[in-house]
């Protein structure tokens, strides 16, 4: 399982990247482990406000369906549009071309407040 140092995670799965004042939200390689094959992506439109711990999406898998949940609170301003044509993108490459979205969040001081790799391994370890 794969969990890159650089990002930072939530107890729900979902990891995110600061890069230059917005954020940039996926779901982790346990996730899509435990999802199976993903078939179906839905994601929130640009614009949308989110709320942290709120549904941000929700992925369909040959196994079930999951909601996916907001690690901060502000807007939507990009949105992986790709994963509607290439949903196994979330297993394949999780990191990278598997991004869901890019929040700009309402106070960027919370991304220090998600989860650091060595306690998101210490999570998925119980």
């Amino acid at each position: 399982m794969q969990v890159p140092d650089t990002l930072r995670y939530t107890s729900d799965h979902e990891w995110a990247r600061a890069d230059g004042g917005r954020v940039r939200v996926g779901i982790t390689d346990y996730a899509q482990d435990a999802l199976g094959d993903v078939v179906f992506v839905g994601l929130p439109e640009v614009g949308t406000a989110v709320e942290a711990g709120a549904v941000l999406g929700e992925v369909e898998s040959t196994k079930s369906v999951s909601e996916i949940y907001s690690p901060l609170a502000g807007t939507v301003v990009a949105v992986n549009s790709a994963l509607g044509d290439a949903p196994e993108q979330l297993n394949a490459d999780p990191y990278g071309e598997g991004w869901m979205v890019e929040i700009e969040p309402a106070d960027p001081a919370a991304f220090e407040g998600l989860l650091d790799a060595a306690g998101y391994r210490e999570l998925t370890a119980e």
